[in-house]
């Protein structure tokens, strides 16, 4: 296994080579995306008379289809070395089948329609993963300064959509949706797909990493982490509604959570110099500990939600940097994108699927207490196995 490298010094030279802006807006409006169906799927869900179950099984399949997905186009790019051409295809067919949603009313019809459009959408972001590492060479602590523009499509998508969707009413999302869909394909022809196959690709390579004890402790923290996810992914917006906030506040709520996500981005090379990724893992998991446990008991305080949003720097966005660093570290070359695919799926794939069903059902049984205090027994798990087995060399 190779030594975990201290980071190297940028030049101005290499800086110019890297295509941040192409790169970057593919991230803006892939999350401009999640910031129409996070918030608002839901609710729009729930205008169709559906279940917390039935609402917690579609979010399932949406998030569940990066299972197999990123794998299945992983496996492709690696193996043809056209990475943004499969990137195309896959956003290209998600934008046709986003077309469905206009039809599909009742909840048969747009579970499929979910899994069809999610199966080619969630195939592209680790390929482009994967493409943007692969640009950023030896300075891939700067990739939290590309992926913070995912981060501001979301706050940007929030704002705009949540104050439409307030005039107009939640019946438009689908339209909304789609549109930005065909937005994201247009932005994949910005990337140049540069040809590579390497002459290393090895299948016992790919599987001796993937056994190490630090990479499958890191994936099992993040199917854990995503998995308490579930019911703020899926149900916050709901519960604020149920007391009594309003649709451009909960909108504001979520801003303000990507916000914080975008100052780590924007910090991510000074903390990778100051701070071990082992450190940066665990601070995140503590303070989504608090997190969970502020949104049980802070629902009636705005200034309290307020807080607990902040702390989506922690949650996601330190968490996401630090273990994506970690993952390209160990998965690098023939394997770099079988190895962003396979994370993707354990963590936003199962975790995000199965954290979304049992969110649906702890839900139904006995509302946010319960919901919320299973995810936090799931963060409480994933500190232990990260403060034993989560020792990078």
């Amino acid at each position: 296994m190779p030594n975990y490298e201290p980071l190297s010094a940028i030049s101005t030279s290499e800086n110019a080579r890297i295509p941040f802006a192409r790169m970057s807006s593919y991230y803006f409006f892939y999350f401009t995306l999640f910031g129409s169906l996070l918030p608002f799927f839901g609710l729009y869900m729930q205008s169709l008379d559906f279940s917390a179950l039935q609402i917690g099984q579609v979010m399932a399949v949406l998030i569940g289809t990066k299972i197999v997905a990123p794998y299945f186009w992983g496996w492709l790019a690696d193996h043809s070395g056209h990475i943004v051409r499969w990137v195309r295809v896959c956003i290209g067919v998600a934008t046709l089948a986003s077309v469905g949603l206009l039809y599909s009313e009742s909840f048969w019809g747009l579970l499929t329609v979910v899994g069809l459009f999610s199966f080619f959408w969630h195939g592209g972001l680790p390929l482009f993963e994967a493409y943007t590492f692969s640009q950023l060479g030896q300075q891939k602590a700067r990739y939290g300064q590309v992926r913070l523009w995912g981060s501001i499509g979301f706050i940007a998508a929030v704002l705009l959509i949540g104050q439409v969707l307030e005039q107009w009413g939640i019946e438009w999302l689908p339209w909304l949706v789609i549109g930005l869909f065909f937005v994201l394909w247009l932005t994949t022809w910005l990337a140049q797909d540069r040809i590579s196959r390497p002459a290393n690709l090895s299948s016992a390579r790919f599987s001796a990493v993937l056994r190490s004890p630090v990479v499958w402790s890191l994936l099992l923290v993040a199917f854990l982490g995503q998995f308490s996810h579930g019911t703020y992914y899926n149900f916050f917006s709901i519960d604020l509604v149920a007391n009594g906030y309003s649709k451009t506040t909960i909108a504001w709520l979520w801003a303000l959570g990507v916000a914080a996500e975008i100052l780590v981005f924007f910090w991510m090379v000074k903390l990778f110099h100051c701070c071990s990724v082992r450190a940066l893992i665990l601070t995140s998991l503590v303070l989504t500990l608090l997190r969970w446990q502020l949104n049980i008991w802070g629902i009636d305080s705005l200034a309290i939600l307020a807080l607990a949003q902040i702390l989506h720097a922690a949650s996601f966005g330190l968490f996401h940097a630090a273990a994506l660093h970690l993952i390209d570290h160990y998965f690098s070359g023939a394997n770099r994108g079988r190895g962003q695919a396979v994370y993707a799926a354990s963590s936003q794939g199962m975790g995000g699927a199965l954290g979304a069903l049992a969110a649906g059902i702890t839900w139904t049984l006995g509302g946010a207490m319960l919901s919320y205090m299973v995810s936090t027994l799931a963060v409480v798990l994933a500190i232990i196995i990260a403060w034993r087995w989560l020792r990078p060399v």
